[in-house]
Parts: structure tokens; C-alpha cells; sequence
């Protein structure tokens, strides 16, 4: 809302930026830091039009409001400096003219779109979002949110010394059973082990799951709470509960890897002692099958050797 209100004073200072004194400026200025959060409003909850970044309010209404405030406020025929009010009402027959124009036009041109190629995405666009489909992008945010690469590489038979967190606060001992041991591929078990965590905690599991030979993951960017019940956001001056957090759903199928060595490393990892450092649940999985070559089971989960 407040780089709205900035914005929507450049635009309102557009129209009469050639006439007005510095004093008019910051007037019309002024005004239109008034106005827009009001329009805004209006349109949101009034009007109820989906305007989520204020476009109608900042383009549309500030700059409505400065032409006409440059019929009152331009050094040379304004209505406040003795010029009358026939530059005055000039302005307000310019913003009628421009309504009516752009109104006309909008409706042939999105009748014409909708008759056509259509106005609406796809059902599938609808539910995956489209940045993926029209940028080839999991989200258009990529500065301001984790990133998630899909899979971690590992060397097989890679094991080295189990992960220790540079600045966990508690450290958690890896237990006995957690230490790698020889399996036979008759008597492998298969196990789902599903992490919820942070997203600004996943670069460090992902290294951590690399580290004790994780070959594979599969990462989803989840919304959800536990008790805490999420907290409360402010969305556009006005508080607003949130009941579900982002959070990142790690899936990992083990079988070469012991269990409870992935579930000791994420808890070192994940562990801040806060609430929110989120949850691990263990499944046990029926089957595996790697559908390139049709192995199945623990034979479906290796690389190449």
C-alpha cells in the first residue's frame, strides 16, 4: 500500500506536471496518498472487483483525480488561479471521454477474445498455476522463495560419517540401528520416509540426505499448520489469519539406506528447538517399480552401477 500511494502520486502528478507549481505538486500528491487506499478499499470490498495489486485504484482513479486537480491547480488558467472554470470542466470532459473510450473498446475487444481463443486457462493451468505453463518456471517468484531441485546425486555405495549440523543447538546421536549394514535384496525392505520442514531449511537436508547416500527425493512446496495454528498476516492494513504455512514435503524411498539413519540425520538438521521445525513420517511401501526397465522392489531404487 505504500508504494501504491507513491505510485499513484506519479500518476496523478503525470497529467499536470507541465502546469502546476511545486506547491500544487505535492498537493496533488498528497491527495492521491489519500484516495488510493480508499479506492482501494472500495473496489476490494464494494465493488468486489479481483484487483489484487491496485491497478484500477493507482492508474485509474489517481489519474483521474490528478487531471481534474489540474484543472484547479495549473498556474495558467486553473480554476484557484482566476482562470474560470472552462479549463476545469475541459479536464472532467477529458476523463469522461477516456472512460467511455476505453469502456467501449474493452467490451469489443474482450467479447471478440472470448468468442475466440477464449478468456479463461485451461482446468489444468487453473490448478498448477500459470508460471509453469507460461514460463516454464515451478513459480515467477524465483528470488523470494526456495528453490527445489528434484533430485539429489549420491554415489551408491557411498557412506560416509553421519550428518552433523554446524549450529544445531540439541545434538542428536544417531542410534546403533542407524548404522549401514549389508542387506540382501530378497530380505530388502522398502519404506517411505515423508519431512516436512522449513523452506529455508531444505538446502541443508537435501545436502545432509546427499551425504548419507539418499539417491532420489521427490519435493513438493506444501501449505499447512500444526498446533500453532499458523499466525497472523496483514493484507493491505487489514489482519487477516492464516492458518497454513509454506512448508516444504520431502518424500524419500529407502531401502539401501537404514531408516533410522535418514530419520536421525533430518532430525539433526531440521532441529532449532522452535515450534515449526515440522514433522517426519515413516510408511511402509508395498512395491517400487522403476518403469524404464521394469525392475521392481529394491533392484528399482539403485542407479547404475
Amino acid at each position: 500500500m505504500t508504494f501504491n500511494a507513491a505510485l499513484g502520486g506519479l500518476v496523478a502528478i503525470t497529467a499536470g506536471c507541465d502546469m502546476v507549481s511545486v506547491e500544487g505538486a505535492a498537493i496533488i500528491g498528497i491527495c492521491a496518498g489519500i484516495v488510493l487506499p480508499l479506492a482501494v478499499e472500495f473496489f476490494d470490498k464494494i465493488a468486489k472487483i479481483d484487483d489484487p495489486v491496485g491497478a484500477i485504484s493507482v492508474h485509474g482513479v489517481c489519474g483521474a483525480m490528478g487531471t481534474l486537480l489540474t484543472g484547479l491547480l495549473a498556474v495558467d488558467g486553473g480554476l484557484f488561479y482566476g482562470g474560470g472554470p472552462k479549463f476545469f470542466l475541459t479536464q472532467c470532459l477529458g476523463v469522461v471521454s477516456v472512460i467511455a473510450w476505453v469502456a467501449v473498446t474493452m467490451v469489443i475487444i474482450f467479447t471478440v477474445i472470448k468468442h475466440t481463443v477464449g478468456l479463461r486457462t485451461s482446468a489444468i493451468e487453473e490448478l498448477e498455476g500459470l508460471d509453469i505453463h507460461e514460463h516454464g518456471l515451478p513459480t515467477a517468484y524465483a528470488d523470494f522463495s526456495q528453490s527445489t531441485s528434484m533430485t539429489a546425486v549420491a554415489k551408491p555405495d557411498a557412506y560416509p560419517e553421519p550428518y552433523v549440523a554446524g549450529e544445531s543447538p540439541v545434538p542428536v546421536q544417531v542410534s546403533e540401528r542407524a548404522q549401514p549394514a549389508e542387506r540382501t535384496k530378497s530380505a530388502a525392505k522398502l519404506t517411505n520416509v515423508t519431512i516436512i520442514c522449513n523452506q529455508s531449511r531444505f538446502e541443508e537436508l537435501k545436502s545432509a540426505m546427499n551425504g548419507i547416500g539418499v539417491t532420489g527425493m521427490t519435493v513438493t512446496q506444501v501449505l499447512g499448520c500444526g498446533i500453532q495454528k499458523g499466525k497472523t498476516e496483514y493484507y493491505r492494513g487489514v489482519p487477516m489469519t492464516m492458518n497454513l504455512l509454506p512448508k516444504v514435503q520431502v518424500e524419500i524411498v529407502v531401502s539401501k539406506v537404514p531408516v533410522a539413519q535418514v530419520v536421525d540425520t533430518a532430525k539433526q538438521v531440521l532441529h532449532t528447538g522452535g515450534i515449526g521445525d515440522g514433522k517426519i513420517f515413516v510408511y511402509d511401501v508395498e512395491d517400487v517399480v522403476k518403469v524404464r526397465t521394469g525392475e521392481h522392489g529394491y533392484d528399482a531404487l539403485q542407479g547404475e552401477e
